[in-house]
């Protein structure tokens, strides 16, 4: 998708070498299927620098319904990859058939555990692993007051942890699944790859079903 909007842009996207070329495009972390997001990124580099005047609505409206370039701005050459730096993605899920004292004691007790076993299957095999040194918060709060939803910030590193795989272990099924922010840690202090507010001046923000 992004290849062709790039190429109805006109954008100067640098390409890889070699027998096959490729734009230089990169992504932050993938997002599970079935799951919606108002916090995805995609870094570009460029031939050279080009006027980001209009540059986000022009893209907004070559992408499909649904996904549109909220902000970008120009990154220095020596930003580390938005897949090794970010840290941690704030998730929203809509909780159902769960009260919210049924909910807020599921939460109390995750977070008191010391740890929160769960399993994981890959490449047709299960394994154990222990899911509460992900959970950097946890909380809750109601939705167009009738909707439970849980507020989860998992961390990516070392383990990266599934929205699905906590609502299981929690003992709670999920409606819908919303990723509502990605976030790189600097000493301590935590801030998005790219805020809304940036100034012109490259990194997108898209908004994606």
């Amino acid at each position: 998708m992004w290849e062709r909007v790039i190429r109805r842009a006109g954008l100067p996207v640098a390409y890889s070498k070699g027998f096959s070329p490729r734009p230089l495009l990169s992504f932050g972390l993938g997002l599970p299927t079935g799951c919606e997001s108002t916090a995805e990124y995609l870094d570009m580099v460029m031939e050279h620098p080009v006027d980001q005047g209009g540059l986000a609505p022009e893209l907004s409206a070559l992408l499909p319904g649904g996904i549109d370039v909220l902000a970008l701005a120009e990154v220095a050459g020596d930003a580390g990859s938005l897949q090794q730096d970010v840290t941690s993605c704030t998730w929203e899920m809509a909780v159902a058939e769960a009260s919210d004292g049924e909910l807020a004691e599921r939460i109390a007790s995750a977070l008191a555990a010391e740890s929160l076993p769960f399993v994981r299957e890959r490449k047709g095999r299960e394994q154990s692993a222990d899911l509460r040194p992900a959970i950097v918060s946890l909380e809750q709060y109601r939705s167009d007051g009738c909707r439970a939803v849980l507020v989860a910030e998992l961390s990516t590193r070392p383990l990266g942890v599934r929205p699905v795989e906590l609502a299981s272990t929690l003992g709670v099924k999920s409606s819908s699944t919303r990723r509502t922010h990605q976030w790189i840690d600097h000493g301590g202090a935590r801030e998005e790859p790219l805020p809304l507010d940036a100034p012109n001046g490259a990194r997108l923000e898209a908004c994606a079903p």
